[in-house]
């Protein structure tokens, strides 16, 4: 078994004011807004299994199982995720990172996209067995 180290030290997740893993910064600043449903429940599914520290260890064939997604929806989860600086990855290692730093500037919404909850986008994104 390896031995577990924090990939990025300086970003290792601590409870937020609002005592919950879930920051409410990951709406309020859209820091998954450029993120398709796949990459969502992944990340639900990081921050659900971490340790403490944000660390976990999952194959890419264990996060298809659990997550129904074939490789590459669940490759292009993990970019995704990796782009919205959320996730530190080295395989097999994952880590949830703090949202201490500031995130890019996002394009606002285009007009006459509709604003979805978490649940509804996981909900779908089951629903199609994970593909996009």
């Amino acid at each position: 078994m390896s031995i577990k180290r924090l990939l990025r030290p300086e970003r290792q997740r601590q409870i937020p004011p609002q005592f919950s893993w879930l920051d409410h910064r990951l709406v309020r600043e859209r820091r998954l807004q450029n993120c398709e449903p796949p990459a969502w429940a992944l990340y639900l599914f990081l921050v659900t299994v971490g340790d403490f520290q944000g660390l976990s260890y999952y194959s890419d064939a264990s996060l298809s199982r659990h997550l129904r997604l074939d490789p590459l929806p669940l490759s292009r989860a993990r970019e995704q995720l990796l782009a919205a600086d959320l996730i530190a990855y080295q395989k097999p290692l994952y880590q949830v990172l703090s949202l201490d730093s500031t995130p890019e500037l996002e394009a606002p919404r285009q007009s006459g996209s509709e604003a979805r909850s978490l649940g509804q986008i996981l909900c779908e994104a089951m629903a199609r067995g994970g593909t996009p």
